[in-house]
């Protein structure tokens, strides 16, 4: 019973730590003006149930200056996604911009996440200080400035022609559900605009005035939300009206409409560092030099990873991979060490870990590895030297079999293969 109760909750309302749902965090969080750090744990976590009495000393603390929250984000899996929660415990900072939270990077002690939220709370109050905005209701307490309105004469050039998502309300004014998802919609818009680089948007369409609209759609009652994609006939939607709840399904819209991530062969500084920098992860493969498999070879280890970073695309991670040997300062890092190839690598640039594939490289050999990372099971390492490894610049692979250099050859033109194997008299 004991056990049972510990992985149900690592939280009581008797804590000074605000326990955040989907149906709370967009009134606690979002609309407030406070400073707010909030953890995003899985009860299961053993790092999480480590880091609670710290996190539960730390909201004590900060009782009335800054605002600590916890998400059990295994049960609302909707909102860590929303925030690119993929390993726990993750810990982001609500400042002035509500909707571009900072990640916490600091130490687990109390005493760590106190000083790192007093830090935060100085900026805060700077910021304020010399004008700049730093109300977080102001940018995402339900401006519709990013609620596109529809009219029977704008939809079809505005939604229907557009290779974009659409997420289309038709409300009446008078209803009150319309009302009470009025903020909601107009503060997910924004959010929805700002994480899918404008390409899913939110609109809504007043039926009682284009009534054309209502008819054509079947409208019945209000609110109806309807999902638009071009090609193709519109879909209900079915999910939740809090704000978390429509960010997270555009984020799926988006994810779904979204091509593959493409896969980059290290190359340079340049490319290496733009991928992991910009990624909370980037997978790396190792692939055998070209001698020892032939263009054939490698180009079923590729398709392996193509398929994997289809399959994985919801994540949004860089691919990358390189030729045995070509990156030895990179190998060395990730111990990988001139041997085991095809070898491949996890890493997030921002906390300098690591994880090696132990299994095959196979698809299900890879799903397996980064399924474990992406609940926050896998086992990781820091990465040597505790910094991202020097890359070398190289020549791209022109997707033909190797050849050995000239110099490997031995000219056998001279040579009497005849007199091979006689005694000299």
């Amino acid at each position: 019973c004991t056990s049972v109760l510990t992985v149900h909750g690592l939280y009581s309302a008797g804590d000074d730590v605000v326990q955040l749902t989907p149906s709370n965090f967009n009134r606690e969080v979002m609309q407030s003006d406070s400073l707010w750090l909030v953890e995003f744990y899985a009860p299961w976590c053993g790092h999480c149930q480590s880091l609670t009495p710290e996190w539960k000393k730390a909201a004590t603390a900060l009782k009335g200056v800054v605002k600590v929250g916890a998400v059990d984000a295994d049960q609302h899996k909707s909102l860590g996604g929303q925030y690119g929660v993929r390993g726990f415990p993750t810990i982001k900072i609500f400042g002035a911009n509500k909707n571009k939270p900072d990640d916490y990077q600091g130490g687990r002690s109390s005493q760590a996440i106190v000083e790192a939220a007093l830090s935060a709370l100085r900026s805060l109050v700077k910021d304020r200080l010399s004008g700049k905005s730093g109300s977080g209701s102001g940018s995402s307490g339900g401006s519709k400035k990013d609620v596109v309105e529809l009219t029977d004469d704008n939809f079809d050039k505005t939604v229907l022609d557009s290779d974009d998502v659409w997420l289309v309300e038709f409300f009446a004014p008078w209803c009150g559900h319309c009302k009470n998802l009025e903020p909601e919609w107009a503060a997910a818009a924004s959010e929805v605009k700002d994480q899918t680089n404008n390409k899913v948007h939110l609109g809504a369409v007043d039926a009682t005035v284009h009534q054309g609209l209502a008819s054509r759609y079947g409208i019945r009652g209000f609110p109806t939300i309807k999902i638009f994609r071009k090609g193709e006939e519109p879909e209900d939607y079915q999910g939740g009206r809090t704000r978390s709840d429509i960010v997270a399904r555009a984020l799926d819209l988006f994810s779904d409409n979204a091509p593959a991530p493409e896969l980059h062969e290290i190359l340079g500084e340049d490319v290496f560092k733009k991928i992991c920098d910009d990624q909370q992860l980037c997978v790396i493969a190792v692939l055998p030099h070209i001698l020892d498999t032939g263009a054939a070879g490698r180009n079923g280890y590729l398709e392996v990873m193509m398929k994997m970073a289809e399959k994985y695309k919801k994540k949004m991670w860089g691919w990358l991979w390189t030729q045995a040997g070509d990156q030895m300062d990179l190998e060395s890092s990730l111990g990988i060490g001139g041997f085991g190839y095809p070898a491949m690598a996890a890493i997030n640039a921002r906390k300098m870990k690591f994880a090696l594939l132990k299994g095959s490289f196979s698809e299900s050999g890879i799903h397996e590895f980064l399924r474990e990372l992406s609940m926050g099971r896998g086992s990781t390492a820091t990465i040597g030297g505790g910094a991202l490894p020097k890359v070398h610049s190289v020549e791209p692979w022109d997707g033909k079999d190797g050849e050995l250099p000239m110099e490997d050859y031995i000219d056998l033109s001279d040579v009497d293969l005849d007199d091979l194997g006689k005694d000299e008299l």
